[in-house]
């Protein structure tokens, strides 16, 4: 069990350094009132997700360390849903509804849609 909470931890430390260094990187580059930041690494860890259980699902290509590694811990790390609900209850108090329909609405669709298209990537090609 102890070997088990070091991977899921390990894989967390990484997940939660990318989410930073990528948040930060895009809300820079792109500054807006709109969170794309942590959009886009929301998204972009449901598409990881789903590849890694397609990966563990078919052929048994992940052992479970590794897929406790990688979605557990990293995209566990990296997929910041907490910040999300922050951030949408930030621009509900800032008054603005339009951004927060947006944001949450894409979030949950288009992360839905993410998870399904890398799952399926991954059922197709093995």
């Amino acid at each position: 069990m102890i070997r088990l909470i070091l991977i899921v931890g390990l894989g967390g430390f990484f997940g939660t350094v990318s989410r930073f260094l990528t948040s930060r990187y895009l809300q820079n580059l792109f500054p807006s009132t709109f969170p794309l930041g942590t959009f886009i690494v929301n998204v972009t860890g449901c598409l990881l997700i789903g590849i890694f259980y397609g990966l563990s699902q078919k052929g048994n290509i992940l052992n479970p360390e590794w897929r406790m590694f990688l979605t557990v811990g990293f995209c566990g790390g990296f997929t910041t849903f907490s910040t999300f609900a922050g951030e949408n209850v930030a621009l509900l108090r800032d008054g603005n509804v339009f951004y927060f329909s947006l944001y949450a609405g894409l979030s949950v669709f288009v992360g839905l849609m993410a998870t399904y298209f890398g799952n399926s990537i991954i059922v197709k090609i093995l």
